[in-house]
């Protein structure tokens, strides 16, 4: 299995879809925009969050491939905001050690 870290950099999107959402990932809040894309409760873990993430993404990226009508540019952006904010904290777990 890919390394998540590997998996995010292999991602290749519109330059100005990922522009607007690094711009975004400036304000990302967990608790807020996690909850709002992935349904309310408990928060899973950023691995985790991250690889249900993708799969979101992946399938918004195929609807706008392919001109769908229920596209959400909106939806996309947030998606690929919450991303990079998780792809963020798990780096910042990894870098952690371990006591």
């Amino acid at each position: 299995m890919q390394d998540l870290m590997t998996m995010i950099s292999t991602i290749r999107r519109p330059r100005l879809l990922i522009r607007a959402a690094r711009h975004g990932a400036q304000e990302y809040n967990r608790d807020r925009h996690l909850q709002r894309i992935l349904g309310y409760g408990r928060l899973p873990r950023p691995a985790a969050a991250l690889m249900r993430l993708m799969e979101v993404e992946r399938v918004l990226n195929e609807q706008r491939r392919e001109d769908d009508a229920g596209y959400s540019l909106s939806r996309h952006l947030d998606v690929l905001i919450a991303m990079m904010g998780e792809a963020q904290l798990v780096q910042a777990n990894r870098a952690t050690p371990v006591a």
